[in-house]
């Protein structure tokens, strides 16, 4: 019965369900089409034009867990919400933006959202996404269903090759103010974030922490691990079989120190976090490495006057 439905049109579908599909409270994200005139439309006719159909997805949440105004914040850091022609270099009526509501409680907080970022001065030229009343939804073809997951590396090479990626580090990563990072961060917070150091194994503050809570970012304080997946390695480094969200952080080639390695980063603070290795138990064989100097611990009992209360589940 908490269950809700929202409805986002951010540019082409594939991009737009990997950011909100890990979420807490989201139960399912969908790709498909809205707000056009035809009945039951098919990828090749929206593409077309002709149908006046948008892609988009369409998620099935719990409010009570994660609210309608996160998932804004989400929808906005996955778009170029001043484009009227489509996004990136999707073109085309079919790759327009739109925010569809469900409920004049969803209305009043998109247009919110919307005033809020038009009088953040983030973009110089309009914002032009309309908030629209939703539509009939209809599911697109299975083989898009999930596209990230079935076919991770076309994805991977479609979300840099497009121009999305490139936007979303240019115009929605952490301005990164060096100087007053320095006055931030401890020097080792700073030596491990922004210059890709590392600490010291079995002295740093949380290889062996035994209480319950959440690892957030140093720097952007975006959410990055969980007690609840953390293990003791034997290596002196705080370790986890996986992140909160995989979105969350992004794996670069290491080759430094004369080896071959993946280091893993924040996606929007882009700080250096530690690496991945494929020496880890459990399913996915994973162990992340990760400085503690790069984290900081929200125990349980804060998460919600801390601005995480939908990661309470996880203790519960």
């Amino acid at each position: 019965m908490s269950q809700q439905l929202a409805t986002f049109a951010g540019g082409c579908f594939w991009c737009m369900v990997k950011p909100f599909d890990e979420q807490p409270g989201i139960h399912q994200v969908l790709s498909g089409y809205t707000g056009g005139r035809t009945e039951n439309p098919t990828y090749e006719e929206v593409t077309t034009g002709e149908t006046g159909h948008v892609e988009a997805v369409q998620i099935t949440f719990d409010p009570n867990i994660f609210p309608y105004t996160k998932l804004l914040d989400i929808y906005w850091t996955q778009i170029d919400p001043t484009d009227e022609g489509g996004q990136f270099h999707d073109r085309g009526s079919s790759y327009k933006t739109a925010i569809f509501y469900h409920n004049e409680e969803q209305k009043q907080a998109a247009e919110a959202s919307k005033q809020a970022l038009e009088a953040s001065g983030r973009f110089n030229k309009p914002i032009v996404v309309p908030i629209l009343p939703a539509q009939t939804f209809y599911p697109a073809e299975d083989y898009h269903q999930d596209y990230y997951k079935k076919n991770p590396m076309h994805y991977e090479r479609y979300h840099e090759g497009s121009g999305r990626r490139a936007f979303i580090d240019e115009h929605w990563s952490v301005k990164k103010d060096k100087k007053a990072l320095r006055e931030q961060l401890t020097e080792i917070q700073y030596e491990v974030t922004q210059n890709n150091g590392t600490e010291r194994p079995f002295q740093n503050e949380f290889y062996d922490n035994d209480k319950a809570g959440i690892y957030v970012d140093i720097v952007s304080g975006e959410p990055l691990f969980s007690t609840t997946d953390q293990y003791d390695a034997g290596c002196g480094w705080p370790s986890f079989t996986k992140p909160l969200q995989k979105y969350h952080v992004k794996d670069n080639l290491d080759l430094s120190h004369g080896m071959i390695r993946t280091e893993v980063r924040s996606r929007y603070g882009d700080s250096h976090l530690g690496h991945v290795f494929d020496d880890g138990p459990g399913p996915s064989g994973l162990r992340y490495c990760i400085n503690s100097a790069a984290l900081r611990f929200i125990p349980k009992e804060d998460l919600e006057k801390e601005g995480y209360g939908e990661y309470s589940f996880l203790f519960k």
